[in-house]
């Protein structure tokens, strides 16, 4: 029996006793995870500025603000969501209740990517730990400082039958997928999610896929471009373009390209460095993962017609804040996601081939349109399947509570955040309770008039 399998055996012993299914188990749990959390902050933010160069800013709105303010949220409705709900029950069951009950599924496999490294561990497992699970986590082996810090913070504070961390490669993912979990719960790339989802398959393990794709941003004519412009910047170059729900390509109205673009260089001059010189000479920066992902990018910037940045740091891994022009859907740079701060920019002059060339392609985990129009809004609403996204605005809808956060078709599926994290680890279990009181005679095969009553019930 390897290491795994032996955390896997300890952590099935342990939800066995019920002792995670008690609401104020896992409130307590919840409250010592954001003590760790707040006592590991200074580690923290050095592994995640070893790793990316991520600054204290950028850490903590997007990596340590956001999971200690899910527990607080989550925290504060956790009672109220583990409790019985009361649903309606039709005049076929007359006497009778039905309910539903949220229960843990048990023994959950936790799989995070490099980008958000602790963000995109930890939002997870809060939503397992919520809903009365025990979990094994697996931090990418592309951010080991953070994967490090992580396993430190768990060991310290929990158990392993109840918390454990597994660092390590492919390998060690290998290895836990081979295993039958009760819950899956995976975030990257399209091609290891369909690993994720073969794996899954074999034992019929729920899974839950958070993915990635193209995510396009739409710029109409009657937007108000600078304010667009500021956004588009903020939300494509963050965590150096590093993000999954990042506009991956810009479509414009032609009649406001370059209005816009000439509003985005100033925000990047605005945001990164007044020249080429000062932003890569400014170490505070966020820079790419690894030398693979860099050399990606940078062939992306061959041949190509830039309109801001294109200058690198390869030592530093460093890739200023680029747009691209004169862009199709055969350009390389169009062929798969980016994932690096790079945007190319395509002008559009009616909506509807907009429209039609997105759905040409695999349905997007964001998207994001700007424009006054009510009725324009709807038609992209209606007219283009995506995960989420916003209206005169990017990346922000992940940042809420309130809104359930999952892809749709190559993208992902499930959701996850605030209630809705409670709710992907819990299984809803039905339950009709039946009155003793009296029986209907009308369903037993004996009763004379049956097929009379059920047809006048169930009509």
């Amino acid at each position: 029996m390897n290491q795994s399998e032996k955390i896997l055996k300890k952590q099935r012993d342990f939800f066995a006793t019920g002792v995670t299914q008690e609401a104020s188990f896992r409130l307590e749990q919840l409250n010592k995870l954001k003590q760790v959390i707040q006592r590991f902050e200074p580690a923290i933010l050095e592994a995640l500025h070893h790793d990316l160069n991520k600054s204290e800013l950028d850490t903590y709105s997007t990596e340590l603000g956001m999971v200690l303010s899910e527990i607080n949220y989550l925290t504060k409705n956790l009672v109220s969501w583990m409790k019985a709900k009361r649903v309606k029950t039709p005049l076929t069951h007359i006497g009778s209740r039905s309910f539903i009950y949220p229960e843990p599924y048990g023994v959950a496999l936790i799989i995070s990517p490099w980008n958000y490294p602790f963000q995109l561990t930890l939002a997870p497992l809060l939503g397992a730990m919520a809903a009365g699970n025990c979990a094994i986590l697996k931090p990418s082996e592309l951010s080991p400082h953070v994967s490090r810090v992580i396993a430190e913070m768990m060991s310290s504070q929990f158990p392993s039958e109840y918390i454990a961390v597994i660092e390590g490669g492919a390998e060690a993912s290998t290895e836990l997928l081979n295993l039958k979990f009760d819950k899956i719960f995976f975030t990257g790339s399209v091609v290891v999610g369909k690993i994720v989802a073969q794996a899954a398959a074999q034992y019929l393990t729920p899974v839950t896929l958070e993915l990635g794709g193209k995510s396009p941003c739409i710029v109409h004519k009657d937007a108000k471009l600078d304010l667009a412009a500021k956004r588009i910047v903020w939300g494509k170059f963050l965590n150096a373009g590093q993000t999954c729900i990042a506009p991956d390509y810009l479509f414009v109205h032609k009649d406001v390209k370059e209005e816009l673009v000439e509003h985005m260089q100033g925000y990047i001059r605005n945001f990164y460095g007044q020249d080429s010189q000062t932003m890569l000479q400014n170490n505070d920066l966020t820079v790419i993962v690894n030398d693979r992902h860099f050399q990606r990018l940078i062939t992306y910037l061959e041949r190509a017609h830039v309109l801001a940045g294109g200058g690198y740091d390869e030592k530093r891994r460093f890739i200023e804040p680029t747009i691209l022009d004169q862009v199709d859907w055969n350009h390389p740079v169009m062929q798969e996601e980016i994932f690096g701060p790079i945007l190319p920019v395509l002008e559009y002059e009616d909506l509807e081939e907009v429209i039609a060339q997105v759905n040409e392609h695999e349905k997007p985990l964001a998207l994001y349109f700007f424009s006054e129009n009510k009725g324009l809004q709807d038609r992209i609403l209606q007219g283009i399947s995506f995960g989420g996204g916003c209206f005169n605005d990017t990346v922000m809808h992940i940042v809420t509570p309130y809104l359930p956060f999952g892809g749709v078709g190559n993208s992902g599926n499930g959701a996850y955040h605030g209630k809705s994290s409670f709710e992907a680890f819990s299984h809803q279990k039905s339950i009709l309770s039946q009155s003793t009181q009296f029986d209907l005679p009308v369903r037993y095969p004996s009763f004379k008039y049956a097929l009379q009553a059920i047809r006048f019930l169930m009509k």
